[in-house]
């Protein structure tokens, strides 16, 4: 069903309603904030635990120096040993602590998941169908990969960065309790790690961009020369297609060195971070102990935190944000882009709304290159409001073109289409899907209730009435019986037949707002007394009916026929186009075997 619900500034509607109301997304840091703005709870339920699970970190080597100073050292191993069971309780708690988090990180990022892939689809299919840029051929490339990614990196980065700045923060606030002057050298040299961590992560994001970029042109470029390898040796372009793949080949290879290069930098953090103070500590601790300014015991407990606390703290964060932060970082940006749309614009400032439906199209031309022939060459035609036209001629004549330039999802080389006296160009984009309504061959059926699909271009809700009256009008009636009814979840689209789709779709524009209706071969797999039934329903409900046909049956229905043949087309009823267009007579025959005087039953 061509006619998309307007969405907002940024966003196609559904899921910019989820993910940033009337915000547009226009970054990879809005664009999580989106995402995680409707699922605060979750977030501060994972948050609550993480602080929990952080327990050990906290109490890690105040433990062990009491177990040392006031223990063994003190000739009192039990009591030693209660303060070691003391840190293994608190290693209990830890992991009832992470157990008790991962329901809630799933709450979080299984649903962020569903909203990224809709709104991949979705911005995918408004731009092709705008027709203001061709369709995105790398969009199942991102959305199986890309928000894949994004996904296992956003699960991977909470599971493991919850802990690690209470960690690091812990490890400095036990090491201040127990020696203050050694937390104060082991805060600076971790301050000076962090500018440097800091200055680092700019040049990181840079490569991994390049390398995400460098992966996309790999797939454009690689993808049509596999599929053609049959014509590349029959033309003998095997060198020009090896040097285009090795170029790309090299590039990503390269791109993925320079970011390995750069990723170095991150074992330099830690050196600066953890090691280095742990040294001086180590090297310290003999005067240290001597002149009393520290036990054995507080000497081990500071090992332990610098060495089980700080150390493996600054490593995971620079793995983490360094690698998984950065891929996230990169591939938000890129999904971003990717599902922001630019602004449709706003109409001519004083344009009129269209008054009544009656369709009028002026020297009407389009073609589908430059150079190549017209498919639609200087058309004049008029449909009243009210009409029931039928659109006829050999396949490939241009009958889907016309579809597409009369709902303004073609623009036409030259001429006007002009609705209720307006030019489409001026008319609102939403107030333009309102008024017309583009079923094609291929019904779209969506998972969701029957509710859901039928009402889907109804600008409010809809009484149940009305949706079953509309079912029941075009012939879909035992079909949504046969499905439950309309709270019946339709789960697998595909498991519905072609016919039963387009009963469906054929229902949902029935019960739409739209008052000029096109069926481009909508009730192709339907039987001739279905057909019949549908679209008498149409011709009965006040507008207009443009019927694509390809059924005999469909133009003896209409009122008038269009007979589209090349450059010239010829209008006219069904029995005044028999007598009077040979082409239309064989059209006729073919179709209706030897009655071309308008018996038969039209199969």
């Amino acid at each position: 069903m061509t006619r998309p619900r307007p969405g907002t500034s940024g966003l196609p509607a559904a899921a910019a309603a989820t993910l940033a109301g009337d915000r547009p997304v226009t970054s990879g840091t809005q664009l999580l904030l989106a995402l995680l703005r409707p699922r605060r709870r979750p977030l501060a339920a994972a948050a609550a635990w993480s602080l929990v699970e952080a327990g050990p970190a906290w109490l890690s080597g105040l433990l062990v120096a009491a177990a040392l100073d006031r223990g063994f050292l003190a000739g009192r191993p039990g009591t030693g040993m209660a303060w070691l069971a003391a840190l293994g309780a608190a290693m209990l708690v830890k992991a009832v602590a992470a157990r008790m988090m991962f329901p809630h990180l799933a709450a979080l990022v299984e649903p962020m998941r569903d909203d990224l892939v809709e709104a991949v689809v979705t911005a995918t299919v408004i731009r092709a169908a705008r027709g203001g840029e061709p369709p995105d051929e790398a969009a199942a490339n991102r959305l199986t990969q890309q928000v894949e990614t994004l996904r296992e990196l956003v699960s991977a980065l909470l599971r493991t960065t919850r802990s690690l700045g209470v960690s690091l923060i812990a490890a400095l606030g036990g090491l201040l309790v127990l020696s203050p002057p050694a937390a104060a050298g082991a805060a600076g040299a971790v301050l000076l790690a962090l500018v440097v961590f800091a200055r680092l992560l700019p040049v990181l994001v840079d490569r991994q961009r390049e390398l995400m970029f460098t992966g996309e042109r790999l797939t454009a470029e690689v993808t049509p020369i596999l599929a053609g390898l049959r014509d590349v040796a029959a033309c003998g372009a095997r060198p020009q297609a090896y040097e285009t793949v090795r170029a790309v080949v090299s590039a990503q290879a390269e791109a993925a060195r320079a970011l390995a290069r750069a990723g170095l930098g991150r074992r330099l953090v830690v050196t600066l971070g953890a090691h280095v103070p742990l040294l001086a500590l180590l090297f310290a601790a003999e005067p240290l102990t001597r002149h009393g300014t520290l036990s054995p015991g507080e000497i081990v407990g500071a090992v332990t935190y610098l060495s089980t606390g700080l150390d493996p703290a600054l490593r995971s964060l620079t793995a983490t944000i360094g690698g998984w932060g950065v891929t996230l970082a990169v591939t938000l940006r890129r999904i971003a882009e990717t599902v922001t749309l630019p602004a449709v614009p706003a109409p001519c400032e004083g344009a009129a709304s269209p008054d009544g439906h009656e369709l009028r199209m002026e020297r009407l031309t389009f073609a589908y290159a430059p150079q190549a022939e017209p498919v639609v060459r200087d058309l004049d035609l008029t449909v009243p409001e009210g009409e029931h036209l039928a659109v006829v001629g050999p396949s490939g004549i241009g009958k889907s073109t016309l579809s597409m330039l009369v709902t303004g999802l073609l623009r036409p080389e030259r001429g006007e289409i002009r609705l209720g006296g307006v030019p489409l160009g001026e008319i609102a984009e939403p107030e333009l899907r309102a008024m017309m309504a583009l079923v094609p061959q291929e019904a779209y059926v969506f998972s969701g209730t029957v509710r859901e699909n039928l009402a889907y271009l109804c600008p409010e809700e809809t009484p149940d009435a009305d949706l079953l009256a509309s079912a029941r009008a075009v012939g879909a009636d035992a079909l949504v019986e046969r499905l439950g009814g309309l709270d019946a979840v339709i789960g697998e689209p595909s498991a519905l037949s072609a016919g039963e789709r387009q009963l469906i779709t054929l229902a949902r524009a029935h019960a739409g707002p739209a008052r000029l209706v096109i069926l481009d071969e909508a009730t192709s797999h339907l039987d001739p007394a279905a057909e019949a039934r549908a679209e008498n329903a149409f011709a009965a409900r006040q507008g207009t009916l443009i019927v694509i046909a390809h059924r005999i049956s469909s133009a003896r229905r209409a009122r008038r026929v269009l007979l589209m043949d090349g450059a010239t087309v010829v209008i006219g009823t069904h029995r005044d186009l028999v007598t009077r267009s040979p082409l239309y007579a064989d059209l006729v025959g073919h179709w209706n075997g030897d009655d071309t005087t308008g018996g038969g039953d039209g199969r």
